[in-house]
């Protein structure tokens, strides 16, 4: 954090023409954006290295670092301010939103989905509802002047888990092929879904309230069925036709054509999740789930790289600046508006007890503790939901404004920053001590009477 500080007034003192981006009219207008992306990637890489020094996830060094950017404004350095609303930047981080939800799907697969097993889909969905329900009430006891959609939309941003981070730090601990770890990742994955299904929903409500309707069951019945059919037939249709897809294209000459089809069928499932009132990271989730690696064996067995290996590069560059814009969007005057506090630590509180609901769902003989741990952090999926929240509107007015914006942001860092070390203190508190080490505890606790009497003194009594 001391880094990122240090480089973004070192930058401001170098370059005070960035306060004045459009002072001169002859500029072409791509330099302001260059310039903002170079303050943004360089942030994002010191504070990913210092979260990763520090043993944390290198994402929420990418959060922070932009909330230290975006805040410098209360310290008289307001030069990076134009970045926050920068119309190239926001599209570059909604392409960057995108390209992760891709990611995401393309690390899993259809077969995978449906292989988990009962026990990760009880735990999914007991660790979307109770989370969504303490969510929902929380909003309602401390926001009472708010409507009903935003104690809604607050529910839904507490659903779904990162599973990213959490896969991180199991496989760094050499548990991915634990019960648990599988239990976790299988649960992660339709937890995900569910909590996809419900922004679709909670969104179209949202959006259908703006244009003067009012919100019934009957409103949500055919929104859900909308989500759950698109969902479903991008599966069933994509799977079939997307083998086809790439067998045609392998026979493009020319380089980059398998990046280029997997961006484009990326994309033309984002717009049709768009047009039929869905958000678009919907249906990149969807593209990436039915992308499966045999459908590019045409591609790979002439020495090709994998669409997943391809897409990486992309997404390094851009997923950081949907983080740091994000951060810098996150305004820490607000914490010291009558509530904001008391709101953070309320959906902290329910998001973490909200995730250990879930481990109820779990049998005999696997760990339920680390299990709820292990569902806890939000990370980019909370991010991605607060920032869908700021572009909805009820009567001209944001459904997330600034205060709730930054509680969510407060929750999401410390839901990310806690789960690391308690789910290593989870898994190592079931491990038996090794032989060597209980042969030196035992070396050590006969040698330490003799050692004891022979160093002590009778002040030491003391």
């Amino acid at each position: 954090m001391k880094k990122s500080f240090l480089f973004a007034a070192a930058f401001a003192l170098l370059f005070p023409s960035i306060a004045f981006g459009s002072e001169s009219a002859h500029a072409d207008p791509v330099a302001a954006v260059v310039l903002y992306l170079a303050v943004i990637l360089t942030a994002a890489k010191l504070g990913g290295d210092l979260a990763v020094r520090l043993g944390q996830p290198a994402v929420l060094g990418e959060l922070v670092a932009g909330v230290v950017l975006g805040n410098l404004g209360a310290a008289g350095i307001g030069v990076l301010e134009p970045i926050k609303k920068d119309a190239s930047i926001d599209m570059l981080s909604r392409l960057g939103v995108l390209l992760l939800l891709f990611e995401v799907g393309l690390e899993s697969t259809v077969a995978q989905m449906m292989k988990v097993g009962v026990t990760s889909f009880i735990v999914a969905t007991l660790g979307v509802v109770a989370p969504f329900a303490l969510g929902w009430g929380f909003g309602a006891l401390l926001l009472p002047e708010a409507s009903i959609y935003v104690h809604v939309f607050l529910g839904a941003t507490l659903t779904a888990t990162s599973v990213g981070i959490t896969a991180r730090v199991l496989q760094d601990l050499k548990e991915s092929q634990s019960p648990e770890a599988r239990i976790i990742l299988g649960a992660a994955v339709i937890d995900d879904v569910l909590g996809l299904v419900i922004l679709a929903v909670v969104t179209g409500v949202i959006a259908a309230a703006d244009k003067g309707g009012s919100m019934n069951y009957a409103d949500i019945g055919i929104i859900f069925v909308k989500a759950a059919a698109f969902l479903i037939g991008s599966l069933v249709i994509g799977v079939k036709i997307s083998p086809r897809l790439f067998n045609i294209a392998s026979k493009l000459q020319g380089r980059g054509v398998l990046l280029a089809v997997g961006l484009a069928v990326c994309f033309m499932f984002s717009w049709l999740a768009s047009v039929i009132g869905l958000a678009p990271i919907v249906g990149a989730f969807a593209a990436g789930l039915v992308l499966e690696d045999l459908h590019f064996r045409d591609f790979t067995t002439r020495g090709e790289l994998t669409l997943e290996h391809l897409i990486h590069p992309i997404s390094t560059f851009l997923v950081p600046v949907f983080f740091v814009l994000m951060g810098m969007r996150t305004d820490l005057r607000a914490f010291v508006q009558p509530g904001v506090p008391m709101l953070a630590l309320a959906l902290t509180i329910a998001a973490i007890l909200g995730k250990q609901v879930c481990s109820l769902g779990t049998g005999k003989g696997v760990d339920r503790l680390t299990i709820g741990i292990g569902m806890v952090p939000r990370g980019e999926v909370g991010l991605i939901f607060a920032n869908i929240g700021q572009s909805l509107t009820i009567a001209g007015r944001p459904v997330v404004n600034d205060s709730v914006f930054s509680a969510v942001v407060a929750m999401v860092i410390v839901t990310t920053m806690i789960t690391p070390p308690a789910l290593k203190w989870s898994l190592n508190r079931k491990r038996p001590p090794s032989k060597g080490s209980a042969a030196k505890a035992s070396e050590d606790a006969a040698a330490e009477p003799t050692t004891s009497a022979s160093t002590s003194s009778p002040n030491d009594a003391h």
